[in-house]
């Protein structure tokens, strides 16, 4: 089961310090229109599947990663086991179960080639937990071991895949065998950091962020000094990658201070788990600060009281009320 972020802005005295990690408004970041490899419908506590090296369809255009594949109809009976192939050895970091990864993919039906579903129109790789009740079982079979840079092919039986119910929505039967290319782009855990030049902190009228990437939490320095009364928003390591939208979700690791005492009261560090959600589900200070921003980059947020919990804090979170908050993101990828 999911568990809400303790940063979700939800009516006062709904959250406690226990909600904290995922939320379930990262999904939302799926394609609604047709069925990403999903939770839903998939087969329920399937036993490990034996992974077999085929029969596999081929792939007769897009050859090269990252370009969208064009993929025969399966020929014959496809096989009762899970078949996997790489088709394009990648050397980035090694997939591990329960990583998050970033991957355009193509599914399509054995029987007729018939396409389902596709990230490279979409022109956004999927970024999704290969964790059970996450990702069909498939997927979090197939994929740790592999390296980034890799593609994967892979035929992938209803036990493993959408069930014996199969998905409407997509037009897959119960019965289907669905075959996916997958392009592995990036994968994160929670030693992941945020990549990057490293940004000059020069107010001192401000905290000081710790700027190592090693994946372990980032020190945080308050100041002897009154707490900001607007929101700051600084990069303290500027990524390269895209700029984050007001209505996207993301995937960060994250620590958060007290600026009166600079105690500590959340953090994915903490919890050895990355976490993801929507910026339309967070504080203000957490959607302010954050749209705008790139992925690769660590940024420094202090919130005041207006913009975060006010005179309501979670209930057990050890906040107070009209407390200022301090954060460090790092913003990994976009969901």
């Amino acid at each position: 089961m999911r568990r809400r972020s303790l940063l979700i802005a939800v009516p006062a005295g709904m959250v406690t310090l226990a909600a904290c990690g995922e939320d379930d408004g990262a999904s939302s970041a799926e394609s609604s229109a047709s069925p990403s490899p999903s939770p839903s419908g998939s087969a329920s506590a399937a036993p490990a599947p034996k992974i077999v090296d085929g029969p596999l369809p081929a792939i007769t255009a897009g050859t090269k990663f990252g370009e969208k594949p064009t993929v025969a109809k399966g020929s014959g009976d496809p096989s009762k086991d899970l078949a996997v192939k790489t088709v394009i050895a990648g050397n980035g970091q090694t997939v591990a179960e329960n990583d998050y990864i970033q991957a355009d993919y193509l599914g399509q039906i054995w029987t007729t080639a018939k396409v389902f579903d596709n990230s490279y129109d979409r022109g956004t790789p999927l970024v999704i937990q290969l964790a059970q009740n996450s990702i069909i079982d498939s997927w979090r079979y197939a994929l740790p071991g592999k390296k980034v840079g890799s593609r994967v092919l892979l035929a992938t039986p209803p036990t493993w895949g959408y069930g014996s119910t199969g998905n409407s929505q997509a037009g897959i039967k119960g019965t289907d065998t669905l075959v996916f290319v997958v392009d592995i782009k990036g994968t994160f855990n929670a030693k992941s950091s945020a990549k990057g030049k490293d940004v000059a902190q020069d107010d001192s009228a401000l905290p000081k962020v710790g700027t190592n990437t090693d994946g372990k939490a980032p020190s945080i320095d308050i100041p002897k000094a009154d707490a900001p009364t607007k929101l700051v928003a600084d990069y303290v390591i500027e990524g390269d990658g895209e700029k984050v939208g007001a209505q996207e979700s993301v995937l960060v690791q994250y620590k958060g201070v007290l600026w009166d005492t600079g105690k500590e009261f959340d953090s994915t560090y903490s919890r050895k788990a990355l976490t993801s959600f929507s910026l339309t589900q967070v504080v203000k200070g957490w959607s302010q600060g954050l749209t705008g921003k790139k992925v690769g980059s660590r940024v420094l947020i202090v919130i005041p009281p207006s913009l975060g919990y006010g005179d309501s804090p979670p209930e057990g979170s050890g906040i107070k009320k009209d407390s200022t908050l301090v954060f460090s993101v790092d913003i990994l990828a976009k969901m």
